[in-house]
Order: C-alpha cells, then sequence, then structure tokens
C-alpha cells in the first residue's frame, strides 16, 4: 500500500487515477479547493481522505504532501490559463523540495501533455497542421512544464511526467497498454489513443514500479 496525494482528483483523468488507486489498496488523500463539493468515492472499492489544498501553492502543496510517498499532479487549468500548468509544477517541486530531509521526499508524478512528443514521421505533435490555437496554447505550457521538470535533479526530487496518446476521452478499462518514451506511440494504422481508464492504469502502475524517475514517458493502446 502506497499513501498517496493527488491533487486535481476531480477532474476526468484525476477521477480515474482515485478509482483506480483505490481499487488497489492505496491510501489516497484527494487535495481539492472546496472539499464540501467532493463527490463520495466508495464505490471504487474504498475511501479516499479528502483535504483543502491548492497545487498553484508551494505552502498548501507541502502540508499536503507531508506523510504521503507519492504526490500526483493531475492538475488541468480548465477554461483559464493554459501558464497555470507550469506554476503547478513549479509549485510541486517546491513544496516537495521545502519538506527537508529529515524523512525520504514523496515522490512526483505528473499527467503532462502530447504535444511534445515526437510523431513517427518526425515532427513533434504541436507542429503538425491544423493544431486550433487554443489547443496549440494548452500543448506549449505542458510543454513548458516538462522542461521546468526537466531541471529539477532527480537525486533532489524522483519526478515523472506521463504523456497521455495523441487522443484520450473515457472508455473501456483493458488494462493494457504500450509505453514509449519520448515518441508519440501508434497503432498499425496510426492513429494514438488511450482510455482515461487505461491511462490511470498506467499511472499507478508507475506509482507502485517506479520505472520512469526522472523521465517523461507515454502510454497508448
Amino acid at each position: 500500500m502506497t499513501k498517496i496525494a493527488l491533487f486535481g482528483a476531480t477532474g476526468t483523468i484525476g477521477t480515474r487515477v482515485l478509482h483506480e488507486a483505490l481499487r488497489r489498496g492505496h491510501e489516497v488523500t484527494a487535495v481539492v479547493r472546496d472539499p464540501a463539493r467532493f463527490p463520495d468515492p466508495d464505490s471504487a472499492g474504498g475511501t479516499a481522505a479528502v483535504v483543502r489544498g491548492d497545487v498553484l501553492d508551494p505552502a498548501s502543496v507541502a502540508e499536503a504532501a507531508a506523510g504521503h510517498e507519492v504526490v500526483v499532479s493531475a492538475f488541468g487549468p480548465g477554461s483559464g490559463d493554459p501558464a497555470a500548468l507550469v506554476t503547478a509544477a513549479r509549485s510541486l517541486i517546491g513544496g516537495v523540495r521545502s519538506l527537508g530531509t529529515d524523512a525520504p521526499a514523496p515522490r512526483v508524478v505528473v499527467v503532462g501533455g502530447a504535444g511534445s512528443l515526437r510523431t513517427p514521421g518526425g515532427p513533434l505533435v504541436w507542429d503538425e497542421a491544423g493544431v486550433p490555437a487554443p489547443v496549440l496554447a494548452l500543448m506549449h505550457a505542458h510543454g513548458d512544464a516538462l522542461d521546468f521538470l526537466r531541471t529539477v535533479p532527480v537525486e533532489e526530487v524522483r519526478w515523472t511526467c506521463l504523456s497521455p496518446a495523441a487522443q484520450i476521452a473515457p472508455g473501456e478499462r483493458t488494462g493494457t497498454y504500450r509505453l514509449g518514451l519520448d515518441g508519440l506511440v501508434v497503432d498499425e494504422e496510426g492513429r494514438s489513443r488511450i482510455s482515461t481508464e487505461d491511462f490511470a492504469v498506467a499511472l499507478v502502475d508507475e506509482i507502485e514500479r517506479d520505472a520512469h524517475a526522472g523521465r517523461r514517458f507515454t502510454v497508448a493502446h
């Protein structure tokens, strides 16, 4: 059992991560801005603790992270400023760093974006034609957050970033996926996609295995 502090637990991905971690018997603390609006997760096969916190505030991150082994951020800016993704990454690392060295620092696992993955043809996903401007801004913000994480020595904070396939949406939990690193994972027909359920499976697998410390990796069906 791993003690996990989860930011973004009410979002599309965060909800699936919460349920996947609970169904495997992990101890999860959902860190949310308004605990009164948090849905009951009992149907996932376990119960999460719920605390108030803000991933954009390093002091709040430190308070939520204390006593946990892994801090997960499934934070998304929604209709707000995409640059909040960079603020969140800096806040996560700063908050964990501030805990000091009296106890092992929690690992940090961040949900990233697919835009900075390299396609089989060579260009990055965000360089392909026809990407709408709002999506492009979000992609580049995810990329900037990843660039920051790559400056963090893994000896100081053991971080990992998990990027989704080019297409991710709610669907079936198959429990299977294929792994990649900085290249987009595609099928025989050139499609790159994964269900949010299987993305959550991959993320909780990473929590359990700690296989990509100091790296970004990606998954797809």
